[in-house]
């Protein structure tokens, strides 16, 4: 009797991943040991499988292989007992430094912004966040190029050309700018999109999440707005910027948007490219800055943070500082020493709900901060500075009355010197606002 052929599925094999980190001599070895434990979950999160992890103080980087002739033998050594397919360096190679390596350890190597961006390339979903890292992409691969190419950089001539011709490498960089250019005018267009989409919505409280990645943002997200957003314990689960409805405690609909995580040595272009995905933080009234507080090194992740928003023009927006994860934490008394160090900060489980009607109460209070009411009574001849004064701040109440409207204002701190100048003889000073009689 035949035997009967069987077949199942198996998931594709990871590939084996060697991770190398080379730090400035006297360096911190437990920073230096927690970078390159996150340089092995980026690898997880790709799909590679890490081996085995490599660290060397040096006080320069070898500029033809990062690290010294020794270290170098020691990792070809990995490569070959271990039969890796892959070696991970966790700072940005040069051209050289890649061509040099790979001519030396006979595999691929890549850095930590060529594996970032590959992170992304899977993650993405939507036609924006494809664009966006195709863009990076792009911009990350053009000055590499030479190494790419060397093999194609034969002289072109004959009819048409008249000359020494193009050579391969030239073509491909003028191909490579052209999309690059049109990659950008497709970001301009989706970023004019979203501005009108965004306009129905300016008179409502806008809320944003920012945090270094994996701190769970998303799930605090689906706390505060009962959403269903995507949760997963790994980095960079969202790319997209997701924008729910809720309720502050005094009843007021508002918005929560939750944006792409950020990580330290973020690719440069990465957070270019991400700007228009990031325009809901920008547009934000308040930023809810998520720090995971079980993390080790959580103060650095915290500046890292910081840092990126800056780059980003938005650092001086009101901001919460959420601690999140504190069911987590194995020594509760930790709590007490933080809460010192950041006083105006609030302390949360977003996975079991513990303070989170706290922390809407500290999102009402302050949104109600950026705001001085006024009452301001247009008479209807001059309806045509309506425009101009919901421009000036968010409208709460309005009141028709025989010779004009009453209009209960809370006037933006931004906007509280042209809100003055134009509409000062407007004013009710003294306006109780109270039914009549």
């Amino acid at each position: 009797m035949a035997k009967e052929n069987t077949f199942t599925e198996t998931e594709p094999q990871k590939e084996k991943a060697l991770a190398v980190s080379v730090v400035k001599k006297g360096s911190d070895r437990d920073v230096a040991q927690e970078h390159l434990d996150e340089l092995e979950f980026l690898a997880e999160t790709a799909g590679a499988e890490v081996i085995e992890k490599i660290y060397q103080e040096l006080q320069v980087p070898n500029k033809a292989t990062v690290v010294g002739k020794g270290k170098l033998e020691e990792i070809l050594l990995e490569v070959t007992e271990n039969d890796i397919d892959l070696v991970i360096f966790d700072d940005d190679l040069s051209p050289a430094q890649t061509r040099n390596l790979e001519s030396k350890l006979k595999i691929k190597v890549i850095d930590r912004s060529g594996l970032i961006l590959d992170i992304f390339a899977q993650r993405a979903r939507s036609n924006e966040a494809k664009t966006q890292v195709e863009l990076a992409q792009l911009q990350y691969m053009l000055p590499k190029l030479t190494r790419m190419w060397t093999h194609l950089s034969k002289q072109y001539g004959g009819i048409g050309t008249k000359g020494p011709g193009e050579t391969q490498i030239e073509t491909d960089r003028r191909i490579i700018r052209t999309r690059i250019q049109r990659l950008k005018d497709k970001l301009a267009d989706i970023d004019t999109n979203k501005a009108q989409q965004r306009k129905g919505r300016e008179q409502m409280p806008q809320f944003a999440l920012v945090g270094y990645t994996n701190a769970g943002k998303s799930t605090l997200m689906n706390a505060i707005t009962e959403a269903d957003v995507y949760i997963q314990d790994q980095l960079f689960a969202t790319l997209d910027t997701t924008v729910r409805t809720f309720k502050l405690p005094n009843g007021r609909k508002s918005l929560l948007s939750d944006t792409v995580g950020f990580i330290r040595k973020l690719p440069h272009h990465l957070v270019a490219s991400f700007r228009s995905t990031l325009s809901e933080a920008r547009e934000a009234d308040i930023l809810l800055h998520v720090v995971d507080v079980t993390h080790p090194q959580f103060r650095d992740q915290l500046a890292v943070v910081e840092k990126t928003l800056r780059s980003l023009n938005i650092a001086d927006k009101p901001t919460i500082l959420v601690f999140n994860k504190i069911d987590m934490l194995e020594e509760m008394d930790m709590l007490k020493v933080i809460e010192d160090e950041f006083p105006k900060s609030i302390f949360i489980s977003s996975t079991r709900g513990n303070n989170i009607n706290k922390l809407l109460d500290m999102m009402q209070d302050m949104y109600d901060s950026q705001h001085q009411r006024f009452f301001v009574k247009l008479p209807y001849d001059k309806m045509s500075m309506l425009a101009e004064l919901y421009q000036c701040g968010e409208i709460f109440a309005q009141k028709d009355k025989d010779d004009g409207s009453i209009y209960e204002i809370g006037v933006f701190k931004d906007k509280k010197e042209i809100f003055a100048n134009k509409f000062e003889e407007f004013i009710l000073k003294d306006y109780e606002d109270e039914d009549d009689g």
